[in-house]
């Protein structure tokens, strides 16, 4: 008898409310590592990428209540670059996380508030993350970008880091 192997994890994304986007995925790793993925600068780097030929250049974290970060990404076919920024409001280690979020060339108006949450049972972490807008028209015109794309690109490069074989 034969078994087929596991599912793989898949992204699952949906719009909440008027303002919000939730996303959520389960990473087969402990909530500590799943955390230090997201907020230590040479892990950061190395997943939180999107797309295939896009690279962080940039990547500083400054991991305190009131402290900055700001991420810049660079498109290796021509150089073209894109940078974020923004500031931690709130940090539980290793269960969740608040910043805001303001791109350098926004094509929407306001910044976005992002919550993460890490829910740790029996050795695998969800991962719930929730993006908030300032208006029902910028979340739609989010959710209709296609960033769902790169998101579970960039994911599935987190669990190959977090996740042992």
């Amino acid at each position: 008898m034969t078994t087929s192997p596991a599912p793989k994890p898949t992204l699952q994304i949906a719009a909440l409310g008027d303002r919000e986007i939730v996303m959520t995925r389960v990473f087969n790793a402990p909530a500590h590592l799943v955390f230090d993925a997201l907020t230590e600068p040479d892990l950061v780097k190395r997943w939180l990428l999107g797309p295939d030929g896009w690279s962080m250049p940039v990547c500083d974290i400054d991991l305190r209540v009131g402290g900055a970060y700001r991420y810049v990404w660079q498109r290796d076919s021509d150089g073209k670059q894109m940078g974020s920024r923004g500031v931690f409001r709130e940090i539980v280690v290793p269960q969740r996380v608040v910043f805001t979020e303001l791109f350098d060339e926004a094509w929407y108006h306001g910044e976005s508030v992002i919550t993460s949450i890490l829910s740790e049972q029996a050795g695998k972490t969800t991962l719930t993350t929730t993006m908030q807008y300032g208006s029902q028209a910028t979340r739609d015109a989010v959710l209709k970008s296609g960033m769902e794309t790169g998101v579970a690109i960039s994911y599935d490069r987190l669990a190959a880091i977090v996740e042992k074989p």
